[in-house]
């Protein structure tokens, strides 16, 4: 995150009250904690804004706050009365306190929101499913400008329109653009190989540049009407294709005339597809909160360009003591924490830091930034609707969430846990006749597959021989669980900074193997060897004939066993299973693509692109310049005869 503060005018303090050894943390230290130990840094605390956090006895962050006044606020915290429950068990668990002061409160709200979100603090609302949503991006970094969807980082020089909610709307809008405007979508490297049009010209979907097709003018006018129309002024390129056509069927083009009606019709699937496109709002994001059951959910609907461009629905974690406008505000500051901010903001609930908020997101995007409540008009309008979709998705939730915690207590109950698990960590492993081998661990939850905690295992042992099921089983096992010690030791969880969170090493509850007798033993044997006890494990061993449906499961000290055909956990499993492999299967696509655009010249020091080209060009292969002599390799142009030897030597073994 980017603050626009001086580094001069950031610091940081932290004053350690409480020596404690982390492995010996038994409820006794809390009388070492709380207002006696916050008291302690009120000596030292500046009347200045800034951040604070709270830590507990084992170096973990409960909380992380702003304030305008940091001496103040945490001298709030040295008398327990008049705090909610969660504050005051919050006061009562803290062991330590760090400090970071900053030139405004602004920035204190903006570095607060990137602490929550990277810290995930127990007593804070956190943002959860925080993935970053994709653009169409334009890109002018070729004379024949390409349309494709982006997301990430915005380097790449061109037009950016978006966010967008969710990639299946950006695909549906580029599918229509381009029977629209014919823009190319392949990449730079396939277009300057074309020698004739490939098939999205036979449909209607491309003008095809790359074997001259279209003129440079005319695709040039082409990219300007796809510009014009993510900007917003849809009616102008609808009216002016609506002429051009009108002009085409008086001249009995009719040909020419049908190719503009599509391009119409194209459009209008665009904005049929968009819902409700305001007439008053140009550039806006609403966001409406709804609660119920315990449970929240925020609703985010994004406007550019005066067109609705999708919506997303969050859940966010937060204690039920927290007020709606509290969880709201501390979602907005997280939300925009490594997002663009629009020009306007409508919220369904008044905000108690909203001209803070407001300030803070101005600062981050270089240009004034409107915080409202809206009360009436077609502003107040759409956040009704943002809020009857939040309504509808959190009941949604809460059904799903019901027969959810019925299917986990099923698993609980057939695999003998003592609980129904929080997670269950799924293993496959994938090669084609050994070759790129890959691991992969997939996990699952009571809300569905965690994709942000899926690991994929490149194997690592050359002793491995090829196809050795057994053998990458282990290897997976011993390193992801030997990592998963590591990071829960003790020793480990307190550091400088109180980083290492509770959930950032969490264990499974049960593990599922794509496998039969041979890979549970395989599994448990390595379990053994880390001294990991009381871990439950089952195999999935597919049918006669591979058939879904008649799988058996096998367990330590149990007798393979099948589930009835119609069991909703045999459902589950398979479904868990079958994301495991389709993991495990694509991430070894990727490697065994990867791989084969590697070259044996690669690996050769001084070799680069220029002379990869040459030598290539003169032998014709990697294999034939393996084999040349030193007198061919000094023929090739671009090669002297250190270099040549360099290459020599490497293919024949002979080290200086």
């Amino acid at each position: 995150m980017k603050l626009k503060v001086p580094p001069t005018e950031l610091s940081s303090q932290r004053v350690n009250n409480v020596n404690h050894d982390p492995d010996k943390f038994d409820g006794s230290e809390l009388q070492k904690s709380g207002p006696e130990i916050i008291k302690a840094f009120l000596k030292t605390l500046p009347p200045r804004p800034g951040v604070y956090r709270m830590l507990n006895a084992k170096g973990q962050v409960l909380y992380v706050g702003k304030a305008r006044n940091l001496k103040k606020r945490v001298q709030s915290y040295t008398r327990m009365m008049g705090h909610t429950n969660r504050i005051a068990q919050m006061i009562l668990l803290t062991s330590d306190m760090e400090f970071i002061t900053t030139a405004s409160e602004a920035d204190a709200l903006l570095l607060e929101a990137n602490l929550i979100k990277r810290l995930k603090p127990r007593f804070n609302v956190v943002l959860r499913d925080d993935k970053s949503f994709p653009y169409i991006l334009i890109a002018r970094d070729h004379d024949f400008p390409q349309i494709l969807k982006h997301r990430g980082a915005r380097n790449r020089k061109g037009d950016y329109y978006g966010p967008f909610a969710s990639a299946g709307a950006v695909n549906r809008t580029i599918n229509a653009l381009q029977r629209a405007f014919l823009l190319r979508s392949c990449s730079d490297s396939v277009y300057e190989n074309r020698s004739r049009p490939c098939l999205l010209h036979q449909i209607k979907r491309c003008s095809a540049p790359c074997t001259d097709e279209i003129p440079a003018q005319e695709y040039s006018r082409l990219v300007e009407e796809t510009a014009v129309f993510l900007s917003g002024r849809s009616k102008t390129v609808q009216g002016k294709l609506a002429q051009l056509m009108e002009t085409a069927s008086n001249q009995l083009d009719f040909e020419q005339a049908a190719i503009y009606r599509d391009r119409i019709a194209a459009l209008s699937h665009i904005q049929a597809h968009q819902g409700i496109n305001p007439k008053t709002v140009k550039e806006a994001d609403i966001f409406a909160l709804n609660r119920a059951g315990g449970q929240i959910c925020i609703q985010v609907f994004f406007f550019r360009a005066g067109q609705n461009w999708g919506n997303r629905a969050y859940f966010p974690r937060a204690d039920k003591s927290h007020e709606e406008a509290e969880i709201l505000e501390s979602f907005l500051a997280q939300f925009y924490d490594d997002k663009p901010v629009p020009r306007t903001v409508l919220l369904s609930h008044k905000i108690p830091a909203q001209a803070l908020l407001q300030e803070a997101l101005t600062v981050k995007s270089d240009g004034k930034v409107e915080v409202l409540t809206p009360q009436r008009g077609e502003k107040r309008q759409l956040v009704a609707q943002a809020q009857n979709n939040a309504r509808e998705a959190l009941e949604r939730r809460m059904a799903e969430t019901a027969s959810h915690r019925k299917l986990m207590a099923g698993i609980a109950k057939i695999f003998d846990l003592e609980h129904p698990p929080e997670r269950i960590e799924i293993y496959d492993n994938s090669h084609i006749q050994g070759s790129h081998p890959i691991g992969a661990m997939v996990v699952a939850g009571p809300e569905g597959f965690l994709k942000n905690q899926y690991r994929k295992f490149n194997i690592k042992d050359t002793k491995i021989n090829p196809g050795d099921d057994y053998a990458m089983m282990r290897e997976v096992m011993t390193r992801r669980f030997s990592r998963l010690l590591r990071q829960n030791d003790p020793a480990l969880l307190q550091n400088e900074h109180g980083n290492k969170q509770a959930g950032e090493a969490q264990w499974p509850d049960l593990l599922i193997i794509d496998g039969g007798k041979g890979q549970l033993s395989c599994v448990e044997e390595v379990l053994g060897e880390l001294g990991i006890e009381n871990l439950k494990v089952v195999s999935i061993a597919k049918g006669p004939d591979r058939n879904a449906g008649r799988e058996h499961f096998h367990m330590k000290g149990k007798a393979a066993f099948m589930l009835e055909q119609r069991d909703p956990v045999l459902y589950y499993t398979q479904r868990l299973r079958d994301e495991a492999h389709r993991f495990a299967i694509g991430s070894h696509r990727a490697r065994r693509k990867k791989a084969f655009g590697k070259s044996p010249l690669d690996e050769i020091a001084g070799i680069g692109p220029g002379r990869k080209k040459s030598l290539l060009r003169h032998f014709g292969s990697a294999k034939a310049v393996s084999r040349s002599g030193l007198t061919d390799l000094e023929a090739v142009n671009g090669i002297n005869k250190s270099m040549a030897k360099t290459i020599y030597d490497h293919f024949h073994n002979i080290s200086n």
